[in-house]
């Protein structure tokens, strides 16, 4: 399976969640994709199943996550300490992309894989081009010397005007540092990780 480059609308639509950003299309059309509109079938009760299964499609379009790659994680998320779910999104919010998107350095996840792809992102001063990288507290991910004025990154950095807690950013030298991995609460995105935990229990 490829990963999905398909519209980003109708998976919004299909979980009813601005899960790529502030969305129009599911504004205005605030139900399920599909020809025939918000249908009654398309509202009736759904299984437990179903409402778990759709939990773990949710998480994984929001971080652009394969099925394989979200069952490691899920594997690596139950071996650790904790809670299974917290460490899940933990990791998730740990990967190289996903920090890049969250820095600002890109608008999007899907901007900042082929930023790292592309060989403009270093860690720790070595370059890194491995999207599915997890960083660890303390690694300082920066823009590479020679791609600082790019112009989709410049733009991005621009219109960034979003902060965490958990990251550290210095505009002068377009580097971020990772103090540490967020808690639960700390993290913004609508994802019902339990569900998950109890689908990959059964």
């Amino acid at each position: 399976m490829a990963r999905y480059r398909g519209p980003k609308s109708k998976i919004a639509r299909r979980f009813r969640d601005p899960i790529f950003g502030p969305d129009k299309a599911l504004d205005r059309k605030n139900y399920g994709p599909g020809q025939h509109g918000p249908s009654k079938r398309r509202g009736s009760k759904q299984s437990e199943y179903a409402i778990q299964l759709g939990e773990k499609q949710k998480a994984k379009y929001t971080y652009g996550i394969l099925e394989r790659q979200f069952s490691n994680i899920f594997e690596k998320a139950s071996r650790m300490k904790g809670i299974t779910g917290e460490n899940l999104l933990q990791l998730c919010e740990a990967r190289l992309d996903n920090t890049v998107y969250r820095l600002g350095i890109a608008p999007s996840r899907r901007a900042a894989r082929q930023l790292v792809s592309h060989k403009h992102i270093v860690v720790n001063g070595e370059v890194i081009n491995i999207p599915s990288y997890t960083l660890q507290a303390g690694d300082v991910v920066s823009v590479r010397e020679k791609s600082k004025s790019l112009e989709a990154i410049q733009s991005s950095l621009t219109g960034n005007n979003k902060k965490y807690d958990w990251l550290d950013w210095d505009s002068s030298s377009l580097s971020g540092k990772l103090l540490n991995w967020p808690s639960r609460d700390m993290i913004p995105e609508n994802i019902k990780e339990q569900l998950i935990v109890e689908l990959y229990s059964k």
